[in-house]
């Protein structure tokens, strides 16, 4: 489990006493006393499939809103926000990427890699901050991964799942967001190529100081992070979709 440091200010992502009840479920999918995760941390959360993983992605990002309890980012309470400001609060704060990595395909890979920026005014002022612009970020990005130049205006649906997944990563990256989810971003790739993104992804999130949550059922790859948890070890209930 991941434990409370004194220095709360360290401490990124807090969760205490969260429940999520699915509309007509009699027991929580989520309950979790207390969660906190902290600044730079890269945590890694295995669990079955059914145990609420998805789920609690799902309350961490602002998609679902907890049934009671509080789950403060960056010290603000996120459940208290409207949706709308959740959404705008997500595309500030948090990249992604997904398990089946939602490039759109008729983009080019510079395009899909800056949309986030498009989406956020925040992103875009830090792309600028620290690069001198969200292109010339983008085009950093794709280098710190790994995918050649000579990729950069194909159109999503010609890249390889590998390239995919690259390009997944540099979107979800790009902006600076304070926190990165991936949600078994490496179930499509064979043990050599998971074991390079992930060794790519890590040195990326340290070089920006993003905290990262990996969820994945491959225990072969849990040695690669600073900390991780068994979701069952954490959630009393562990029932339920997700």
């Amino acid at each position: 489990m991941v434990n409370t440091m004194e220095n709360t200010n360290s401490i990124a992502i807090a969760l205490k006493k969260v429940r999520f009840l699915w509309p007509k479920a009699t027991e929580p999918t989520i309950a979790i006393d207390e969660l906190n995760i902290h600044h730079g941390e890269q945590l890694f959360i295995s669990g079955p499939s059914g145990s609420g993983k998805s789920t609690l992605l799902s309350l961490i990002a602002g998609i679902l809103v907890p049934t009671s309890g509080e789950i403060k980012i960056n010290d603000c309470v996120t459940n208290q926000l409207s949706s709308g400001e959740r959404d705008i609060f997500r595309g500030d704060h948090i990249g992604f990427i997904f398990q089946q990595f939602n490039l759109i395909p008729y983009l080019t890979v510079l395009e899909n890699v800056v949309i986030p920026c498009q989406l956020s005014k925040l992103r875009t002022q830090n792309s600028i901050e620290n690069y001198g612009s969200v292109l010339n970020e983008a085009k950093a990005l794709l280098q710190r991964l790994d995918l050649s130049s000579e990729l950069w205006h194909q159109k999503a649906h010609q890249l390889s799942v590998g390239q995919q997944q690259r390009v997944a990563a540099a979107r979800a990256l790009i902006g600076k967001p304070s926190i990165l989810i991936a949600d078994e971003p490496t179930s499509a790739l064979d043990a050599n190529r998971r074991q390079d993104f992930l060794n790519l992804l890590l040195s990326a999130c340290n070089d920006h100081g993003t905290t990262l949550l990996f969820v994945s059922h491959d225990l072969d790859i849990m040695q690669s992070f600073s900390q991780a948890i068994h979701l069952n070890d954490i959630n009393d209930c562990g029932k339920g979709e997700g």
